[in-house]
């Protein structure tokens, strides 16, 4: 049976209507599917070892493909190699971050046979693709390719070009952005991959790929040019505070890119060039990752029509499998369709108590590993668990050390966990960090707290699974999204947080609580002394009510499967 791409594509989109995502058309005919969109990321979480990630844009993207996988929906994803991953951070006696390489497992990588050649200032730069594939379940295979640059044809300076991620010189930071953007839409060509529709920009550090589409265009006027490009580029941005946008002024991004089309209106302004602006132009479809992001980026960028999908993370996943258990038993297709997850409510309260405390159970193991300190299996244990940059306020739980003292003498027992790394480069961060271990040692004789060092996705997994209640008093609105949360409802873990990012579409007065905070002033302990931890103590039966809900009301909207929905629906269909 001979069927044609476009015939394929369009097959696919009748049944994706007709079935929620089920890709019944290529079981069908027995072909394996051809991939339609290409998903660009500076970051992208594999595996543990894949030292390919350092936070909530890398879980995203990985989560996003595993749904892809799991709902046979045909994508490919393009990132880079890191040689030497983010870093591996290790706390001091004194409570200090370090600093050490943390290297990569590339076993289960294939590196492809052919070269790429990249223009980068006067010199020719090779590149390889390496290809690890993903799959979800009893999904499709996602191939995800590694551009790396580490060749013996290439200048020492080129070869060091993705040794770590995010490096900190600006330099390097647009280099490995070429390799990204431009690298990328050459390895689509040495792939052959001419079937792709959509080439989806997961944050700026991709935009350059607009370039090489806009350069290499065989159309004759600029204005056909840019529309070509903008019917195959979407667009998402996650950053809601100018600082976070890669700007470059228009000198020094000629001198690594002099093809750069500095003469197209809209590009530059002030002699800089926003890669998130570059991004918009040259994209047919924007978005924000919450309702709240889409308005905070609005007013950033007024220029560009901005659209919302807020951000869900893969249910199976971040679900631990004492909850894996009981929802089989009593929701036996939830992970073939997460949005059945809102049957949780059927669940007896009974199970859902047995589950948390086995979860627990391995978290107070894991804290024990880890510090050797002995937490306690019925004391209220609250985790903060996150990027340790300024506006997330790490430290405001210890704000005020004696409130806190009482708040454990007099209201009930606590026990507090902290876990997170700052970037190398962020001064501000790491001395939160110091900050955070001398308040902890400060209470060491009344409340026992933790601080775990190296978070890192295994980490995150017991985390989620086994705290109490999870925190996060970002000073909005500067919290894009936050997924964390979102993980942590998925096992039935409430959450007390600020109105930001996603928590405002959250139903938080049912799945949580608010933290009511005018920059200034806020009422966290107020919230944990007067509601949380007396709910928790005295009415047992209502505190595990609230757990529930977190999974019916929040885990079975904010998932992957329905942000991969979103996007096939609003972004990569023409």
């Amino acid at each position: 049976m001979i069927i044609s791409e476009r015939l394929e594509w369009e097959m696919w989109n009748k049944l994706n209507k007709q079935s929620n995502l089920n890709n019944k058309y290529f079981k069908m005919i027995n072909i394996k599917p051809k991939a339609q969109v290409a998903y660009f990321s500076m970051e992208i979480t594999l595996e543990n070892c894949i030292k390919n990630f350092a936070g909530g844009l890398g879980i995203l993207a990985g989560d996003i493909l595993r749904s892809a996988s799991e709902k046979k929906f045909p994508m490919l994803a393009v990132s880079l190699l890191y040689k030497h991953g983010y870093f591996k951070q290790l706390i001091s006696k004194k409570g200090k971050q370090e600093e050490l390489v943390d290297k990569s497992d590339f076993s289960k990588l294939k590196l492809l046979p052919f070269k790429i050649n990249l223009n980068i200032s006067q010199d020719k730069v090779v590149l390889r693709a390496w290809e690890y594939i993903l799959k979800s379940n009893e999904g499709i295979e996602i191939p995800v390719y590694l551009l790396d640059s580490d060749w013996p044809e290439n200048r020492e300076k080129h070869r060091r070009l993705c040794e770590h991620l995010y490096d900190g010189d600006l330099r390097k930071k647009l280099k490995q952005s070429i390799v990204l953007g431009r690298g990328g839409v050459k390895l689509l060509e040495k792939l052959g991959e001419s079937n792709i529709s959509k080439i989806h920009l997961n944050e700026g550090h991709g935009a350059l790929a607009a370039i090489e589409l806009f350069l290499t265009s065989k159309k004759r006027s600029e204005k056909d040019k840019i529309k070509e490009v903008r019917k195959k580029l979407v667009f998402t941005t996650h950053t809601p505070v100018v600082a976070g946008h890669d700007i470059y002024f228009g000198e020094f991004l000629l001198k690594y890119q002099p093809d750069f089309p500095l003469k197209i209106k809209g590009l530059v302004e002030n002699d800089k060039i926003n890669f998130t602006n570059l991004a918009m132009f040259f994209s047919s479809y924007i978005n924000g990752v919450s309702l709240k992001h889409r308005e905070v980026s609005r007013a950033m960028f007024p220029a560009y029509k901005i659209d919302s999908i807020t951000n869900g993370v893969n249910s199976s996943l971040w679900i631990a499998p004492e909850f894996k258990n009981i929802f089989n038993k009593f929701i036996p297709s939830w992970e073939e369709d997460n949005s059945l997850l809102k049957e949780a409510e059927k669940i007896p309260l009974a199970e859902i108590k047995k589950a948390h405390q086995e979860a627990k159970l391995r978290l107070i193991k894991l804290v024990e590993e880890k510090t050797k300190l002995k937490f306690k299996e019925d004391i209220f244990t609250i985790t903060f668990a996150r990027r340790f940059a300024p506006y997330k306020r790490p430290s405001l739980l210890l704000d005020d050390l004696e409130v806190l003292k009482k708040l454990n003498k007099r209201i009930g027992k606590i026990q507090i966990i902290y876990s997170g790394k700052a970037h190398p480069n962020d001064v501000v961060g790491q001395t939160l960090i110091s900050e955070v271990n001398k308040r902890i040692k400060k209470l060491a004789r009344e409340i026992k707290i933790a601080f775990l060092e190296n978070y890192d996705i295994e980490i995150a997994k017991v985390l989620v699974a086994g705290s109490d209640l999870w925190l996060n008093n970002p000073v909005a609105p500067n919290e894009a999204s936050g997924t964390s949360g979102m993980k942590a409802a998925h096992n039935g873990v409430p959450q007390l947080s600020t109105l930001d990012g996603w928590w405002p579409e959250a139903s938080p007065e049912k799945t949580g609580w608010i933290i009511k905070d005018d920059g200034i002033k806020n009422n966290l302990l107020e919230v944990l002394s007067e509601k949380i931890i007396p709910l928790y103590y005295k009415r047992e039966g209502e505190y595990f009510k609230i757990c529930r809900r977190a999974i019916s009301l929040n885990a079975a909207k904010f998932n992957s499967q329905r942000v991969l929905g979103e996007y096939i629906k609003k972004a990569y269909r023409d």
